[in-house]
């Protein structure tokens, strides 16, 4: 590929047609998955090749070209589609699939051939795009797993679970032996794979989905609590753990289980594959960036990493998580992550370390300096230190966006948590976080809010059926505080920790 960039850098022909053949059939695969227009497909291709060849110079390496014309061939199809004015061609007749014996010409077996056409063609239409294509470049085409891999940006092993998905929806389409039997080169369906996710609700919902492979839930809350570098130190792992169950409640010997997660990552042979499945919010990052940190700290990268990391999902309004999908939704997943690349994994560790630094200035070098490799990292950073004392107010956001809600009307404790956490989606913040920071509101001489209704905000497994219908009203002097007559930083005694930056007084006691 190097010789054929380099020849097309110095103008040889031989070079041009050399790229086109090889990247043509699939750049129109992507078009008319995206257009569904075959002749605005072959349009956009011509134009993606045209902008490629005017844009070699920027492409700093070679090996980079199948992704970096993909993207090219994408934004010309998303161009075309702002002009479009008019209605969608009908789709084109799918190249045979099974041809009939080149001795047999008879009227009857023509039109059987025709019909398997017509079954093949509408089974293949109803599968998810991320199948259709595959099967289109794989079985159609001829392209080789590899070929795809580089073009789509997509690991070997995960295009061969949409090869086989895609099978096993087509057999149960499609009920002719003879075409479910032209679909091979089968693949185990996951089973070596090790899903990580976040939550026990969204694992549930994984599992139902049918998806192949172990699930592991990462049971940690890196956005609440003291937190270090080096998390598998004995010493600052007891200390979190006390801190956890003091103000969470959750057990010591509950918490300290994340070290068996821990000890079964560093378990898995090399021939094993993990996909890590994560969201945009600070919770989810955080954790992600831990595991990239852990995994690249350990040597363990030579396990294959993939990775699944969404802020949307279509027919959803207001994404908020993974657990908000179904299992048929979560299906269609499947298979769509990407492998990690080491500027990811080097993301991920920048992110970790700054992160748990107990020097502010740290925190603040990573904000104008983060990588763009982990796309929702950036504005994940920006609404942990929103978490600190404001220097007009000495309130976080979280506490500022309480007293705002409770002013606004809603006083019912779980609705305000609710409404709280809409307007901060991007702290992907639990209930059981959230109770704890009301808690030390509401606690002392210098309390900005008062819960009447039940004794104590709920901690882990504590839940009070009072609390149900308990409610929360703005003292006189959160209403000073809120209105910038006082600052709070000045009045509270408490600690707390927010990332590695320790929180006394109202004042970060940055390392020096």
């Amino acid at each position: 590929m190097k010789l054929w960039i380099d020849g097309a850098l110095r103008g040889e022909p031989e070079a041009y047609e050399q790229l086109v053949a090889q990247y043509r059939g699939m750049a129109l695969a992507v078009a008319y998955q995206l257009l569904q227009d075959a002749y605005a497909a072959e349009d956009v291709v011509q134009e993606a090749f045209t902008e490629a060849f005017g844009n070699l110079v920027k492409l700093e390496r070679p090996e980079a070209f199948p992704g970096w014309f993909k993207v090219i061939v994408q934004r010309q199809c998303y161009r075309w589609l702002r002009r479009k004015r008019h209605t969608v061609v009908p789709l084109e007749e799918l190249d045979e699939a099974i041809r009939a014996d080149r001795q047999d010409h008879d009227p009857e077996s023509q039109t059987m051939h025709k019909e398997l056409q017509q079954t093949l063609r509408s089974s293949i239409a109803r599968l998810p795009s991320t199948m259709q294509i595959v099967v289109d470049l794989f079985y159609f085409q001829g392209y080789t797993l590899q070929e795809i891999s580089e073009f789509l940006g997509v690991s070997i092993s995960a295009l061969k679970k949409r090869l086989f998905d895609a099978r096993v929806k087509l057999k149960r389409s499609v009920p002719v032996r003879n075409l479910a039997s032209t679909f091979n080169e089968l693949y185990e369906g996951g089973k070596g794979m090790l899903h990580i996710m976040n939550g026990d609700h969204a694992a549930s919902r994984l599992r139902e989905s049918g998806i192949q492979g172990d699930i592991m839930v990462w049971r940690e809350l890196y956005t609440y609590g003291p937190v270090t570098t080096d998390m598998t130190g004995r010493k600052a792992r007891q200390h979190r753990a006390v801190v956890l169950e003091d103000e969470l409640g959750i057990p010591q010997k509950q918490y300290l289980q994340i070290e068996g997660l821990e000890h079964k990552l560093l378990s898995l042979k090399p021939e094993q594959e993990i996909v890590l499945w994560f969201e945009h919010d600070l919770y989810d990052q955080t954790m992600l960036s831990y595991i990239l940190y852990f995994l690249s700290e350990k040597n363990l990268m030579n396990l294959k990493l993939n990775l699944l990391c969404i802020d949307s999902f279509p027919q959803v309004e207001h994404f908020r998580g993974l657990g908000q999908l179904t299992p048929a939704q979560m299906q269609t997943l499947s298979g769509t992550w990407h492998v990690i690349q080491d500027e990811e994994i080097e993301a991920g560790r920048e992110l970790w370390e700054a992160y748990t630094s107990p020097d502010v200035r740290e925190h603040e070098r990573y904000l104008k300096q983060c990588s763009q490799a982990l796309p929702f990292a950036s504005a994940a950073f920006q609404a942990h230190l929103s978490r600190l004392p404001s220097q007009t107010n000495g309130l976080s956001i979280i506490e500022q966006t309480t007293l705002e809600t409770i002013m606004e009307g809603i006083q019912h404790a779980p609705a305000l948590f609710h409404a709280v956490g809409g307007k901060l989606p991007v702290l992907g913040m639990g209930d059981l976080e959230y109770w704890a920071h009301l808690n030390r509101m509401s606690k002392g001489t210098y309390a900005l809010i008062r819960m009447t209704g039940a004794e104590s905000f709920p901690k882990y497994n504590q839940h009070e059926h009072a609390f149900d219908d308990a409610t929360v009203s703005v003292t006189e002097l959160g209403i000073q505080v809120l209105n910038g007559e006082v600052d709070w930083g000045s009045l509270r005694e408490d600690e707390y920790w927010v990332g590695g930056l320790h929180v006394i007084k109202g004042r970060v006691c940055s390392m020096i």
